[in-house]
Parts: structure tokens; sequence; C-alpha cells
């Protein structure tokens, strides 16, 4: 079987490419196990194409061969010795949280014009989120994602059908599962991920002391997928389960989550006033995979699912999402933004019963604005548009 090396995410390298040699740093962030490093290693590689006789200086703080780099002395040493004055040099540094001071000696590097800089790099010790923000000012931020459907079919040799689908919902886009030959033993390697996010980018991090409050959390997100959660609905409820936890703690905890990349908040946005509200928003799992690993797969998920993956993609094409809430208690399920287009998008398992296509058409209709609206269910449904609002399957838009 082929490794993963041999896949190249031509969505990343697309994103990259316009900033090569743009004075700025180029930064890859995302949870753990997503495959920054193989995208690093592949866009080396293609700037070597274009650029045969530059210099190029890779360092995996990963790799043994690597130990002697231990702080920022020693890592300006490492890079600086192999500097070219009369040539471009292309400069890759994997895992760069590893060494304390890493920010001052990359960001003095960018003084160079003759330097070019791509660093990835989470753990327990600093998650990649904190890493952009080390740099900010001279970075530019590359969010990497788990894979996305068109990519789990590459990845995998997949046909495009109904039960590709049904696998992608089940097992999610960790690159490394096409290693694993066997898919009994996907969701024990997705449960290693999970626990290394849960107790090395989390309880490590932030030195969390009740384990088990954080569990009984997750648990409680990935059981309620798309509902609107405030800080204290999640508190009473551990309360009813006799997990000791306030409101704050559930706060601080929900942030370490989401900070971690294991979970996505979606906060609430008011459509007719503008506004985002204060409280109340919905929690979708960054990989769907790892949401069966701690609470299980069970077919009555499969609503939940869907919409988790509806936002998974929309989070994947570069959309900025919000659940949108308009008078009368109506709701949109996601209110997708982007470069001044915005689409609304709503998710049902089907509409075979007249209150359902009721409620989904009505939100819908009930916008006055002319932006695309959209109605996407599990399977095809017919007719495929009803009064400008688009119908689709879910397989239909994971593939758009």
């Amino acid at each position: 079987m082929e490794t993963q090396i041999n896949i190249p995410r031509p969505h990343y390298l697309n994103r990259i490419l316009p900033y090569v040699d743009k004075g700025i740093i180029k930064v890859l962030t995302g949870q753990r196990r997503v495959g920054k490093s193989y995208i690093l290693k592949y866009l080396e590689d293609e700037i070597r194409k274009s650029h045969p006789t530059a210099n190029y200086i890779t360092i995996n703080l990963e790799d043994f061969a690597f130990s002697h780099i231990t702080d920022a002395g020693a890592l300006h040493e490492a890079i600086t010795s192999r500097l070219s004055q009369s040539v471009k040099n292309y400069i890759f540094v994997d895992e760069i949280q590893e060494v304390e001071g890493f920010d001052k000696v990359i960001r003095s590097l960018c003084l160079n014009p003759l330097n070019d800089i791509y660093v990835t790099g989470s753990n327990s010790s600093m998650l990649s989120s904190e890493i952009a923000s080390r740099l900010a000012g001279r970075s530019i931020e590359i969010k990497v994602h788990p894979l996305s459907y068109c990519e789990f079919l590459e990845f995998h040799g997949l046909d495009d059908s109904d039960s590709s689908v049904d696998l992608y919902l089940r097992y999610g886009g960790m690159p490394y599962l096409r290693n694993l030959p066997e898919r009994e033993t996907w969701l024990e390697y997705l449960s290693g991920v999970a626990d290394a996010l849960v107790y090395r980018d989390i309880v490590a991090r932030y030195d969390v002391r009740n384990n088990d409050f954080l569990q009984r959390m997750l648990l409680f997100l990935a059981d309620n997928i798309g509902q609107i959660f405030t800080a204290k609905r999640i508190a009473d409820y551990l309360k009813s389960q006799r997990v000791g936890g306030t409101v704050t703690s559930v706060q601080a905890y929900a942030d370490y989550i989401c900070e971690a990349y294991l979970v996505n908040k979606v906060r609430r946005w008011d459509i007719e006033g503008r506004k985002y509200f204060e409280i109340g928003e919905k929690y979708f799992f960054e990989d769907m995979g790892l949401r069966n690993a701690l609470v299980g797969y069970k077919p009555s998920d499969i609503g939940k699912l869907l919409e988790n993956a509806v936002y998974n993609k929309l989070i994947f094409d570069g959309y900025d999402v919000k659940v949108g809430v308009m008078t009368k208690g109506r709701e949109i399920d996601f209110v997708a933004e982007k470069e001044g287009e915005r689409k609304y998008v709503q998710v049902a398992v089907n509409v075979n019963d007249s209150a359902t296509i009721e409620r989904e058409f009505g939100n819908l209709s009930a916008i006055s604005d002319n932006y695309d609206k959209l109605l996407i269910t599990l399977r095809d449904s017919a007719p495929n548009t009803l009064d400008g609002i688009r119908m689709m399957s879910l397989r239909g838009f994971l593939n758009e």
C-alpha cells in the first residue's frame, strides 16, 4: 500500500503558494494528526520545482537529528549557519513549539528579504493557535482541517457513492487511517488520537485536575451536536450526573477543548439585527471519527453527524459560519459568509412530512434578501428546487 506522503492536498498548497516569496511567515495550524507536516513537505517540493537553485533549510524538531536544538540560541545558530547571502533561503521548521523563544528567532530571520519562512507545530506545551498569535503581525495563518469528503475518497481509493458518504460520517477524515488496512482498527486508532488530544493538549496543557468533569463534558457535547447550549445548561446537566463543576469551569473547559481544535464553537447571530447573541452557541467536532470514538457510533445519530458534516465542509471551504436566528424563534442552521457573499443553509435528514417541509422551507423563505438559500438532506429529495430554494443531498453538497 502507498504511504500517506504520496498523496498531496492541493487545497492547502493552492492557498499557501500565493504567499511564496512574500515577506511574511507562513504558519500551518490545526488539530493533532491532520497532516500539517506532510503539507509542509509537499510545499517544499513544489517550491523546489520552480526555484531549483535556491537554498533550502529544513528542520523537523521531532527528528532526533535535531535534538541538540533546545533553545532559541541553538535554533538561531542552526539556521543562520546554513543561510546563503546570494540566493533566496526557504526555511521550513516543523514542530517549532519545541524551542522556547522560537518567535524571537523567526521574527528576526524574517527581517532579511532573502528569507522565506514556513512553520508548523502543536503539542501540550504550545498549541498551534498560540504559535500563530506569537508571530502575529508578521504571519499568515493557514488552518489545516481533517480530510474533506473528496480528499477522503482519494486517500482511500473509494468511488463517490452513498456508502462512501456513510463511511465518512462514521470514521471522519484523519489522514493516517489510510495506512491501517483493516477498518476494524480505525476506531482504536481514533481513540488513541482522542486520548492524546484530551490528555496532552488539554489536561497537561492547562493542568486540569477534574478529569471526570472534562470527560463528562466532552461526552455531553459529543452526544448533543447541533444543540444550543449555555454554560449554565451544561453545568446543570453535569450536576444532575453528580459531577461537580461550576458555570465558570464549564466556560473554561469549553475554551480548552476549542483551543485544542477538538471542537468548534459556533455563535448565534441575529439575521435582522446584524449582531451576535451574548449567550447560547452550538458545538461541532472538527473530526466526526474522533467524535464517534468518544461516544460511539449509532445510526440514530445520523441527523447530528449530517449537520456536523455540513459545518465541516463550510469551514473547509473558508466560510465564516454562524447560527442564524430570526423573529418568532425561527432558526437557520448555518449562515456562511466569504468574500462579501453569503449563503443560508438548512439541514434535515429528509423532508418526507409536511411539518418538516414547512419548518425548513419556511425559515429560508422568511429571509428577505437574495443570497443563496440551500436545504441539504441525507439522500436526494424531490423536487430539486422550491420557491428558488435549492435542495441537494449531502453527497452532492460535499462534492460541490
